[in-house]
């Protein structure tokens, strides 16, 4: 089923997103364990990651197609377009309507980390608003685009960013997910912007991390250019040595903004799971989403 399809039929969707595993002690404890927990919480539809510059392309084919035949949930795989050629891009896309996968979320990316080697494929695209057009015009998908509610950390303008996602949309992207956020001001602010400044319509979903411990949450925003509020940062630092207190704290306050968010009128949730449903469940639990399960 197509993203907008499953818009259309249910007020809030909630969806996951996974990584490819590393090892396959990892993988097994994905499919035996974390996506039958997910599953049972009856999200809309799962992603699945693309590594920097492309580097787990085969293993994130592998992943969405083992997933989307041994469970029949719907799978989106995203794609990156830096450092990808056209005939790449073109060969992902006829593997993806192959396997019955017709969702992608639609993605720059980030070279390589590390490689002093790395260079821009030749007869590629540059940006994501590219690579959506292409997919637009290769026809038969749904297509996903990133947004950043606090903006793109390349970006020195945030309104020139939003400006750029909604030509995104313009170009033929179907919904928008957002990173990841810890004030909803400015995933409010962004959708204002978006909605009534320059007419965007498709769904616009935020996107949660639950926080699972102090360290980990401070790279991840470091990496993505995330701020973590001040009375979050201090409640981080009294929290530094007890990982389940942290834990604890991080469903606590997704639980919080998704209640806000769900107020505000969001069409539905992406929870960046790093492969595990435990926090995802609870914070779902703690809304009544996910009753009884």
């Amino acid at each position: 089923m197509l993203f907008t399809q499953l818009h259309k039929q249910k007020p809030l969707v909630v969806s996951f997103e996974l990584f490819p595993p590393k090892t396959a002690e990892a993988e097994a404890k994905l499919f035996e364990q974390a996506i039958p927990e997910m599953l049972e919480l009856e999200p809309g539809f799962l992603t699945c990651t693309y590594g920097a510059g492309g580097s787990t392309r085969e293993e994130t084919m592998r992943i969405v197609t083992r997933i989307r035949k041994e469970f029949g949930i719907e799978i989106a795989s995203h794609l990156t377009c830096i450092g990808a050629s056209r005939e790449s891009i073109a060969a992902y896309l006829a593997r993806m309507r192959e396997n019955g996968i017709n969702n992608v979320l639609a993605l720059r990316g980030d070279p390589p980390l590390n490689d002093p080697n790395y260079r821009p494929a030749r007869e590629g695209f540059r940006l994501a608003i590219n690579l959506v057009r292409y997919i637009k015009g290769v026809g038969g998908f749904d297509i996903f685009v990133a947004g950043y509610p606090e903006g793109h950390p390349e970006c020195p303008d945030k309104y020139l960013d939003w400006q750029r996602c909604a030509e995104k949309v313009d170009a033929g992207a179907d919904g928008i997910i957002t990173q990841l956020f810890y004030d909803n001001n400015d995933f409010f602010e962004f959708d204002d912007y978006l909605r009534n400044k320059l007419g965007v319509t498709v769904p616009i979903v935020p996107g949660i991390l639950p926080i699972l411990s102090t360290s980990q949450i401070r790279r991840f925003c470091g990496l993505c250019g995330a701020k973590l509020p001040p009375q979050v940062s201090a409640q981080l630092d009294r929290l530094a040595g007890d990982k389940e207190a942290c834990r604890q704290y991080g469903i606590d306050l997704a639980t919080q903004m998704c209640d806000e968010l769900i107020r505000h009128g969001v069409p539905g949730f992406h929870f960046y799971t790093l492969n595990r449903a435990g926090s995802a469940r609870a914070i779902m639990q703690n809304l009544g989403l996910a009753v009884g399960k």
